[in-house]
């Protein structure tokens, strides 16, 4: 507690020798963050010059990768600032808003998934009604709900613990997430259990109905002709690894807060830092290499900037 300004700090534990390896950890996140920006916003801005690019799919993809560097820019600068300092702690205040953003893009991330395998299900299953269907209304819901809901569902129980009495102030993590339970004095039943509700709604289920969708997807283009399989095969292939890789990452997530005081330090280090580095590094990868239209004008991008 600083009482001079009334401020009350969180110490974030969860670094591994950092007086040590500060400038080589230092490097290696500065390089991962200019390289999820870089490579994110490449296919971004692919996808809005290009007009042939400006379908639902695409614009999901896009939506996707800017929640990507959004989710990034709310770990990485904080991160790169506390392998530099002497002592790596953060304001209470501050961390509920990094715990706020961390779930609230975390969920969205599902909910765009569910958008995009909704959007799949539609062009292949049926492709006749998909302009009506996926018109710029429903797009423009979709995408909004997409991040409202997560924001509205986990903004409540951030609110709620402001004022909640903190008992300990150091935190076994390089950054704030759901560990800040453990803080607490006394930890609130109903705030568990709406956190679990939370959990059903904006991952659990989002993630059973893109199983279900990819499901009858297969499905149907088992049945179809080889072209139809083909087109299956290719548009919906990059979600579902994007999927088990996300799905993945947010079972780490859990196991690491539920285990923490069994959990070895430095397993929970590394393990902390797949979290948020594998996903938004390898999505523009995915779907810049496994989706013909965006692989073709990154190929043409690539070119020219040889030629250059």
């Amino acid at each position: 507690m600083d009482a001079g300004l009334n401020v009350t700090y969180i110490i974030l534990d969860g670094h591994v020798e950092v007086d040590k390896y500060r400038y080589l950890y230092f490097m290696i996140m500065f390089t991962a963050y200019i390289l999820i920006i870089c490579c994110n916003a490449t296919i971004v801005c692919l996808i809005v010059i290009h007009r042939n690019l400006h379908e639902p799919m695409y614009i999901f993809i896009a939506a996707l990768l800017v929640n990507s560097v959004l989710f990034s820019t709310n770990i990485y600068p904080k991160l790169l600032i506390d392998f530099l300092s002497e002592k790596q702690m953060i304001p209470y205040s501050a961390c509920l808003f990094q715990v706020f953003i961390f779930y609230s893009l975390s969920c969205s991330e599902f909910l765009l998934l569910a958008a995009m395998a909704y959007d799949r299900y539609v062009s292949i299953c049926k492709p006749l009604q998909y302009s009506t269907i996926m018109s710029k209304t429903t797009l423009s819901i979709l995408l909004v709900l997409a991040w409202i809901v997560p924001a509205c569902q986990t903004s409540i129980p951030v609110v709620l613990n402001i004022n909640n009495k903190l008992c300990r102030f150091t935190l076994k993590g390089i950054f704030c997430n759901n560990s800040t339970n453990h803080l607490y004095c006394v930890s609130s039943r109903v705030l568990s259990i709406y956190g679990l509700v939370v959990l059903l709604n904006v991952a659990l289920f989002p993630m059973l109905f893109i199983l279900f969708t990819y499901t009858k997807i297969l499905i149907i283009s088992y049945r179809s002709c080889g072209e139809v399989r083909k087109k299956a095969a290719q548009t919906c292939l990059p979600h579902l690894i994007v999927l088990m890789n996300y799905s993945c990452l947010l079972t780490y997530d859990m196991i690491i807060i539920r285990l923490e005081s069994d959990f070895p330090k430095t397993a929970r280090f590394v393990m902390t830092l797949q979290i948020i580095m594998y996903n938004p590094l390898c999505n523009p990868i995915i779907y810049g290499l496994k989706m013909k239209e965006i692989s073709k004008h990154l190929k043409r991008l690539l070119c020219q900037a040889k030629a250059n």
